[in-house]
C-alpha cells in the first residue's frame, strides 16, 4: 500500500505509476535534483510543497 511516507523512488521503481503521477502534475518527473533527493522524498511532503491533493493521489496509487 502507497503512503504519504512512501518515497519517490518507491514509486518510481514501479512503471505502472508514471501515468498517474503525471495526471497529478507531479514535477518531479521532470525535475533534475529531484534525482539526487528521491530516496529521501516522501510523497506526503511533495503533495504539501506543491499543493497536490494528496488523498486523490494517493488513492489513484493505490488502484494500479
Amino acid at each position: 500500500m502507497i503512503t504519504k511516507d512512501t518515497t519517490l523512488a518507491e514509486v518510481l521503481g514501479d512503471s505502472k505509476f508514471g501515468e498517474v503521477l503525471a495526471k497529478h502534475n507531479l514535477p518531479c518527473l521532470s525535475c533534475p535534483f529531484a534525482r539526487f533527493e528521491m530516496e529521501k522524498l516522501k510523497l506526503g511532503e511533495i503533495c504539501r510543497m506543491y499543493n497536490i491533493d494528496q488523498e486523490k493521489l494517493l488513492g489513484d496509487l493505490n488502484q494500479k
